[in-house]
């Protein structure tokens, strides 16, 4: 029988690193299904989801907690067999505007006032092209609840937007 695994990790970001990390994983009779991983200040980061025969997990996770030697901090958390409901309706916001403090807090406050479930997000801060002044983005997709009203979303991210002076697209 196989078990699922999410694999946590971060290190110094360096040549090299996910095949240590991979290699591990395939020593301990592991498959290597779905991944995101980045690079976030100088560090590399991942979160890896790994199946494995059930009665190697506990041999995965004393290999990986070794890889701490090479300067690797990981993690390793059972896999949930239940998936999120899939009920609701997927949703997509794109966020531009001045880097400011608060910025992720206030919409994530919003989409949970509306129990939207958030999927992914990416965010960065890069400079603006003519000001050069900080500018922050973010791409999230989430689901919406099928009782949630889009016209109360669509208000609380306007409101937000206006104040934090931001552009919200909700589509």
């Amino acid at each position: 029988m196989q078990t699922s695994f999410i694999v946590t990790f971060i290190g110094d970001d360096r040549p090299g690193l996910v095949e240590q990390l991979s290699s591990a994983i395939e020593r301990c009779g592991g498959n290597w299904h779905e991944s995101h991983l980045s690079q976030l200040g100088g560090k590399f980061a991942g979160l890896v989801l790994v199946s494995l025969p059930e009665d190697a997990a506990e041999t995965l996770q004393e290999t990986l907690k070794g890889l701490a030697s090479s300067g690797i901090s990981v993690r390793v958390t059972p896999a949930s067999a239940v998936a999120a409901s899939g009920e609701g309706r997927r949703i997509s916001l794109a966020v531009l505007g001045p880097d400011r403090p608060g910025i992720v807090r206030e919409i994530s406050r919003a989409l949970a006032a509306e129990q939207v479930n958030v999927i992914d997000m990416e965010s960065e801060v890069s400079s603006a092209p003519m000001s050069g002044e900080p500018m922050f983005r973010a791409d999230i997709l989430a689901e919406i609840p099928q009782s949630a009203s889009m016209d109360v979303l669509a208000d609380a991210l306007d409101a937000i937007a206006e104040q934090m002076t931001l552009e919200i697209d909700l589509g």
